[in-house]
């Protein structure tokens, strides 16, 4: 299976603070690989140099076998790319945050409508209907025109899931989508990565929801203090953990003895 993401070498500094220490990740086309471990790992960070929200100090991103940000000098160097350019290739790569960040004064419609028609400059006409489709695909097809005030958190951040679908992504990014919401409203977010993961769509999932990264990811990605600490199969890394660091996090997280998890796989 062809590699969709290719994170080589990413290192990330905020001041003299170095968050990424030079790390390594592919994702497949297809696979959804879910990012856990506790706040200030550097999930969400990772994230943001995918799509180069947050710029690299060093390593490369690569998304569909493009250099993100990135372009070749004349001797064959990479050297920072335009800004154009960039602008472009975040066309490939949706993101969906924590908060829904969606237009207060434009109805659920509108907001899935605005990037297709102001990036790729589409008509009205051309656009409409696959945003209907898409707020249908999301369980909200009779909430077009509605605003988002009369939107329950879980339904806006349906609607935020929708316009980075309008896109045409390939690939898909979701930094805790479901912490900003009640409980109860959970659920109904879940349910929707899950159909995009049945989809066959590329993620990554920085998430806390363990069960759910459990049910739907193809690899889970423990990371701690700027590292990847250990990558595998759900069944392997959160039953099975081989690092210690790993049971540590997850009994902590699951609040039951770190024996309960089992004990660490044989090399």
């Amino acid at each position: 299976m062809k590699d969709m993401v290719v994170i080589d070498g990413l290192v990330k500094r905020f001041g003299r603070k170095e968050v990424l220490h030079g790390l390594d990740l592919e994702v497949a086309a297809g696979e959804v690989v879910c990012l856990i471990g506790p706040s200030g790992s550097g999930k969400s960070t990772l994230l943001r140099c995918v799509n180069q929200l947050e710029r690299p100090d060093g390593g490369t991103v690569r998304v569909a076998g493009e250099f993100v940000g990135m372009a070749q000098g004349r001797r064959g160097q990479l050297i920072p790319g335009r800004e154009s350019d960039l602008c472009r290739q975040r066309t490939d790569i949706g993101m969906v945050f924590q908060s829904f960040n969606l237009f207060p004064h434009m109805t659920a419609l509108h907001n899935v409508m605005l990037a297709p028609r102001r990036v790729r400059r589409q008509s009205e006409a051309q656009v409409v209907d696959m945003a209907q489709r898409l707020l249908a695909k999301v369980g909200l097809a009779d909430f077009g025109d509605a605003y988002p005030v009369q939107l329950s958190g879980g339904q806006q951040q349906r609607v935020a899931i929708a316009r980075a679908l309008a896109m045409q992504p390939k690939v898909m990014l979701f930094d805790e989508p479901t912490s900003a919401l009640d409980p109860e409203l959970v659920g109904e977010v879940l349910d929707v990565i899950r159909s995009l993961a049945g989809d066959g769509m590329t993620m990554v999932v920085a998430t806390h929801e363990l069960a759910f990264a459990r049910e739907v990811a193809d690899r889970v990605v423990f990371m701690d203090g700027g590292v990847i600490v250990e990558q595998g199969p759900p069944s392997d890394v959160l039953v099975r953990p081989r690092e210690g660091r790993t049971r540590e996090f997850l009994s902590r997280f699951l609040g039951v003895p770190t024996g309960a998890l089992g004990e660490p796989a044989s090399a």
